[in-house]
């Protein structure tokens, strides 16, 4: 058997071949490049590669052109922590030496002796891969527009309190195109203060409002015109320009949220889980997508649903030992998913009426709203799992019998 480690870079990677008996066989120096990775297949060829039996690979990394060229065909890829790799080279050398080649060496190495200790990347479809980069840009766009939108409302609050009471009456409302078109239309309490109502109704209008349009500027131009108080007028006027530097910077990641949500949405129907996924109670088309870009569509990649519980972070801990023992929640975990099930979770309590019953019996034997939540999450995504390998859809009275009948 042989085993093959690449040390990954920037530009160039470093690649190491030994064999059962940890000999090193071959090592090669190639570049980032469709010729380097030609060297890289052409050299585990001359070692035996092909395609029903291909060479195993460990890289610290799971993206990446080189890690596409890989996964071509049957080859498992291993990608291994970095942090996993520094102790596997502790093993060897207590002088804390460390080279590129060395690296590639300890990383087949690490599938010599310890691949059963470790997973191959799943193997996703390339529909279900598509989806995860998706559904995770869009999740980062969110993310990004609401770090921005804080930072808005935080200068807004140094200058300009007024816009704060009109506009987070709505909700999401630094978010809202009605709020960005009337900042940028007046972006200073004296400019504001001007405002007739036939330009607050031109604005309103023009940001895509059909209702309430009258009561809104009647609002609006009532609270921009209260007594607030009010920076010198040079300071004011400078603020107002760097507020409008940060409005452009929202109005870009708002455009490329909606975007990015447009393009999950064309997308996550036409993957066949996306069927079971949907009919769990709390989930829509987003943070559905967003659940199967975390887990993929590789059926196999968890053994058990206790696994896809632990990769989640919503099955607890213990840690024993001696007289002490202690459960904790899991702090390494997929992040995402993690996020997700929160939301997942809180969104059930309303569309489920097993969640809800579920939720109030943990409340009432002494959880935590987030506690009681997460214990929510881990029962769901159990079922999920059942459902996804099984492929049937979510029945309410399977998944919360007991709590069905405590309820009524």
């Amino acid at each position: 058997m042989i085993y093959c480690g690449i040390d990954w870079a920037e530009r160039t990677h470093d690649v190491a071949l030994v064999d059962d008996d940890g000999k090193l066989l071959a090592k090669r120096h190639i570049t980032d490049d469709a010729a380097g990775y030609k060297i890289l297949l052409d050299l585990l060829a001359e070692h035996g590669d092909t395609e029903d039996i291909p060479i195993p690979v460990a890289i610290e990394t799971s993206r990446g052109l080189l890690v596409a060229v890989l996964r071509t065909g049957k080859r498992q890829v291993y990608a291994i922590n970095p942090m996993a790799a520094a102790r596997y080279r502790d093993r060897h050398s207590v002088t804390r030496k460390k080279s590129d080649p060395g690296d590639a060496l300890v990383l087949a190495n690490i599938l010599r002796t310890d691949r059963h200790a470790h997973r191959p990347l799943p193997q996703d479809s390339d529909l279900a891969r598509a989806i995860a980069v998706l559904a995770r840009a869009q999740q980062d766009a969110v993310w990004n527009r609401q770090q921005l939108a804080n930072q808005l409302r935080s200068l807004l609050r140094e200058y300009f309190p007024a816009a704060i009471d009109a506009f987070l009456h709505w909700q999401n409302g630094l978010c809202r195109p009605e709020t960005r078109v009337l900042l940028e239309l007046a972006p200073t309490p004296s400019r504001a203060a001007r405002l007739s109502l036939a330009q607050l109704r031109s604005a309103l209008k023009r940001a895509g409002r059909q209702r309430r349009i009258d009561a809104d500027a009647e609002r609006i131009r009532e609270v921009l015109r209260a007594d607030y108080a009010h920076q010198p007028p040079l300071v004011e006027d400078a603020l107002g320009k760097q507020m409008l530097a940060l409005l452009r910077q929202l109005d870009a990641a708002c455009t490329a949220a909606d975007q990015l949500a447009e393009a999950v949405e064309e997308a996550f129907p036409q993957h066949p889980d996306a069927e079971v996924i949907l009919s769990f109670p709390g989930l829509g088309t987003q943070l559905g997508a967003r659940i199967l870009a975390e887990i993929g569509d590789d059926h196999a990649r968890f053994t058990t649903a206790r696994g896809m519980k632990a990769y989640a972070g919503a099955s607890p801990i213990t840690r024993a030992s001696g007289k002490k023992s202690s459960i904790t929640r899991r702090w390494v975990k997929n992040d995402r998913l993690n996020h997700v099930g929160y939301l997942w979770a809180f969104a059930s309590l309303t569309a489920s009426p097993g969640a809800k019953a579920h939720y109030d019996r943990r409340r009432e034997a002494g959880d935590w709203h987030a506690a009681a939540q997460r214990n929510l999450f881990n029962k769901m995504i159990g079922q999920l799992y059942c459902c996804l390998q099984k492929h049937i859809l979510f029945d309410e009275n399977l998944a919360f019998p007991t709590q069905l009948l405590e309820a009524a």
